[in-house]
């Protein structure tokens, strides 16, 4: 195929009358300085305006060594997720100070010393220990922990916060994002991050919205501390929805320190699944974030062990006061998600499970930095190479700077670049994630493709036409098909392959799984048992160049399921692998004057996973998600 071929079919694709899509990249989870974590983390001026300033492409300054920054590559889009709990309170007192209004004589003094022990840490520079000492206690299970509430159990609670500052500091981010939102140009969308995190099992979901301030200012966004079930929050969304005609869409995040909550069989009260919570789950949660900052949730090898690419940027700690070693359950990563959800749907006629993926930073330096070599890290203390290696606990092991990764990046196939069609895209599930390059990827399955689709863009576009792009269904007897279209990042690197993941039920109605190498690059031969020789690494250790000798610039297949039962549920996924680049701990590394960095890996292979397109057993008919 000729060079930029693929690519060229790439777009022809979304321009064509079966598609009518563009692809977006944007960044769906990021934190400024309204949200308290940020700010007690030396995040004291990076607000909003800098969020958007920064991913429109515009140079801002950096919220703790105050250097100009500038992103790479711009955004097409941009939410700004502040933490619901607390929004905009601890900015609040560290620069105007404590209210005691309405407080006794003895509440005043304990306000005040709290407040001053407050801004004592946040001006010296260690505000961290602050925060870790308000994270959750693991000598609680989750269940117990959320029975429990123990939000308030802590110095913060000490703290008067006045509900007018969370109320103003919503006014400010929602007023912020209109100023911002440009349609067909870059869009700004409204939202905040519900943060439960009972007994350290990270529960977190992102709430979005395609609406304007004006329907946003009606409500307060809701969070930990009106409940930690998430159905009381999918229950929240449903009333606010009909009263203020406001869309929402809810995305479970960094599930891979869930504690094998997040992807459960039951729920966080311990209940099985009935018909109405699947429902309301399914109606609410159509997405899910597989790759980020702290992490990667797709799969782990304790459940995927024949998946050599699996334990990708495995996270080490949980998020609380006692940082202890992760340890895998299923219900953390999505891949297993989509395996139990055909599980369920086999027993309860309903699958909750029925996600598709993007990917997000969730910076909390309200720069949205997912590229290597611009990496800003996730907190702003940890921003500079000198203080990745420090441990965020000083009495023992606890997460670092190096240990965070560079990424994610949400890609969406909209109709066009606003609210309303990116919220679509959301809902249809014609999203897909990677881990920070903007590689190319679009899918379509159907019946009896061939490689003859791929000839010219006439043929692509009747093909295409026949079938659904990621996200979809198929119903059909027939061997289900793919066509799959990728393209690297045109700054980036090459690629090394692609492959497609199926999940299905056995006839003992049991999940199984299996990665398939369906395209890759520099003529390897494909071995008996299905796997490839290593595409090889030409990444310069003492510089942190990578050399575009090998890999391809594009890569494209025609793939039909060669075990495929009509009779068996099943989902198909696509992943992109690039050749190996440095990682961002390697580069740090370099400019400190060592030869690795401690305890982390030199080189990556960056990747993109799409949305699954589900073969369900039936009418020979494929559908689009509703």
């Amino acid at each position: 195929m000729r060079k930029a071929f693929v690519y060229m079919l790439l777009l022809a694709a979304a321009e064509t009358a079966a598609a009518q899509r563009q692809l977006l990249w944007g960044d769906t989870h990021l934190h400024t300085s309204y949200s308290s974590d940020a700010y007690t983390n030396n995040n004291l001026t990076a607000d909003p305006d800098t969020a958007y300033r920064y991913a429109m492409g515009m140079p801002v300054v950096h919220p703790y060594h105050q250097a100009r920054v500038q992103i790479d590559t711009p955004l097409d889009f941009l939410a700004v997720t502040d933490h619901a709990e607390f929004l905009g309170e601890i900015r609040n007192i560290h620069r105007n100070g404590v209210d005691t209004t309405d407080l006794g004589i003895w509440d005043t003094i304990k306000a005040k010393f709290a407040g001053f022990v407050l801004n004592w840490a946040i001006d010296n520079g260690t505000g961290r220990e602050l925060f870790v000492s308000v994270l959750p206690d693991p000598d609680l299970t989750p269940p117990e922990d959320a029975e429990a509430s123990s939000l308030q159990g802590s110095d913060l609670s000490l703290l008067p916060m006045p509900k007018q500052v969370e109320i103003d500091s919503w006014r400010t981010i929602t007023e912020t994002a209109d100023k911002y939102n440009q349609p067909g140009v870059f869009t700004a969308l409204i939202g905040w991050e519900w943060s439960s995190l009972p007994g350290g099992a990270n529960l977190h979901r992102i709430i979005l919205t395609d609406s304007d301030r004006a329907a946003a200012q009606q409500y307060d966004p809701y969070g930990l501390d009106d409940s930690p079930y998430p159905e009381d929050l999918w229950a929240w969304l449903d009333v606010t929805s009909a009263a203020t005609g406001a869309r929402f869409t809810a995305i479970p995040h960094n599930s891979n320190i869930s504690k094998g909550y997040m992807f459960s069989d039951t729920s966080l009260r311990g209940e099985p699944f009935t018909p109405a919570y699947v429902a309301l789950r399914s109606k609410w949660e159509r997405v899910a974030e597989i790759t980020q900052i702290k992490g990667d949730s797709e799969s782990h090898s304790t459940f995927s062990p024949e998946d050599e690419f699996t334990d990708f940027e495995v996270y080490p700690y949980y998020i609380q006061r006692k940082w202890t070693p992760y340890e895998p359950q299923r219900g953390d990563f999505v891949r297993e998600a989509l395996k139990r959800g055909l599980e369920l749907e086999q027993q309860l006629g309903q699958n909750p499970y029925t996600l598709g993926v993007i990917g997000s930073t969730d910076s909390h330096t309200a720069l949205s930095s997912a590229e290597e070599g611009n990496f800003h890290g996730k907190l702003a203390t940890d921003s500079i190479p000198a203080n990745k290696n420090a441990s965020w606990n000083d009495d023992g092991p606890g997460a670092t700077g190096w240990a965070m990764s560079a990424s994610g990046m949400a890609a969406v196939w909209a109709r066009s670049n606003t609210r309303a069609d990116i919220m679509d895209a959301l809902q249809r599930r014609e999203v897909y994630a990677t881990t920070g390059p903007r590689i190319m990827v679009q899918v379509y399955g159907g019946a009896g493709f061939t490689a003859a689709d791929l000839e010219t863009e006439e043929a692509l576009a009747d093909a295409i036409a026949t079938g659904v792009p990621m996200g979809g269904t198929l119903e059909q007897g027939d061997a289900p098909s793919f066509i799959i279209l990728t393209a690297k990042d045109p700054k980036g690197a090459n690629l090394d392959r692609v492959q497609v993941v199926k999940g299905w039920l056995d006839a003992a109605g049991v999940s199984r799984e299996k990665v398939f190498n369906v395209a890759w690059s520099d003529d390897r031969p494909l071995l008996a048992d299905g796997s490839l020789p290593a595409v090889g690494n030409t990444v310069d250790l003492e510089t942190g160049a990578v050399d575009n000798s090998i890999g391809s610039a594009e890569l494209s297949a025609v793939w039909s399921d060669p075990a495929f039962d009509p009779a068996q549920a099943a989902f198909y996924y696509v992943r992109v692998l690039q050749i190996p680049t440095a990682r961002h701990s390697l580069l740090d590394a370099i400019a400190l004057g060592m030869e690795h960095a401690d305890g982390q890996p030199d080189t990556i292979q960056e990747r993109a996973y799409t949305s699954s397109i589900w073969y369900q057993p039936g009418a020979v008919t494929g559908r689009a998600a509703p």
